[in-house]
């Protein structure tokens, strides 16, 4: 515990994809294929790696341009690579910029996160590919990022730092599966011994308690059948005295039919 730190030194994907680094099983694909992969760093890339800085989550519409005229305010640069597709020549959001000391770069790393370029907060951290023990690319399952929507969260970065691990107590850990076999069948044993006991101390307690909650239920129960009997009695009142009305109006236009019938009858004599 005292070895813990919220960044990981060294990158497991087994780890990654924990929210405190305790995991014991993968809970996606994604982490057995980090797994099972056997990633080389890009042989490629030239510069310094202890002097070069990720930029993340750029607006596709960024150029080098732009990224000279923000990263440099923190120092001298010496190079700017921002990753572009090599079919279309589009920009993929990230890049790679190396300052020419260690000075400017922790100034822009401390600085820099979370700038505002072309309307894009973007993410800024250490180059971890050539520097971090291990390092798996989001492509093949691992890296520090996704997205909460597909369940494939990963820590131990900048971004998302490890959850510091909660200590169980010792008794509630050999409760649930640690230590030998006797060992947890002596502490149920005196788990249900202290139990028993204290529910024998003071029966005249627990009598009254439980009849109480009984009664308690009984008269929510009560209550609840003399509201649905309301209820029932008013909407057959209602009824009843929809019907009179309409029967009492019925009568009203028989007794004006009535007397006009009367005068026809007395028109044809």
């Amino acid at each position: 515990m005292n070895e813990w730190a919220p960044i990981a030194k060294e990158y497991d994907p087994l780890k990654a994809g924990s929210i405190d680094g305790t995991d014991e099983e993968p809970h996606d694909r994604a982490i057995w294929r980090a797994m099972l992969a056997r990633y080389i760093p890009n042989k490629g890339v030239t510069g310094d790696p202890h002097l070069t800085l990720f930029v993340a989550r750029l607006n596709l519409q960024t150029t080098e341009e732009k990224l000279k005229e923000a990263f440099s305010r923190y120092g001298d640069i010496r190079k700017i690579r921002l990753v572009r597709d090599l079919v279309t020549g589009f920009s993929k959001g990230y890049a790679f910029i190396e300052y020419k000391e260690e000075r400017s770069l922790l100034k822009a790393h401390r600085d820099a996160n979370r700038l505002v370029i072309d309307q894009h907060e973007i993410f800024v951290d250490f180059e971890l590919e050539r520097t971090l023990k291990g390092w798996i690319p989001r492509r093949l399952g691992g890296g520090f990022g996704g997205k909460k929507e597909s369940g494939q969260l990963r820590f131990g970065g900048r971004d998302r730092p490890f959850r510091k691990p909660i200590n169980l107590p010792t008794m509630k850990s050999d409760f649930y599966g640690e230590g030998s076999v006797e060992k947890r069948e002596r502490s149920w044993s005196r788990e249900g011994a202290r139990d028993w006991r204290a529910r024998d101390r003071d029966p005249e307690r627990n009598r009254d308690k439980r009849w109480l909650e009984r009664e308690r239920s009984w008269a929510w129960g009560e209550s609840n059948r003399e509201r649905e009997r309301d209820s029932k009695e008013e909407r057959s009142r209602g009824r009843e005295r929809k019907d009179r009305e309409r029967k009492d109006r019925e009568r009203d236009r028989s007794r004006e039919r009535d007397p006009k019938k009367q005068r026809d009858d007395d028109k044809h004599r």
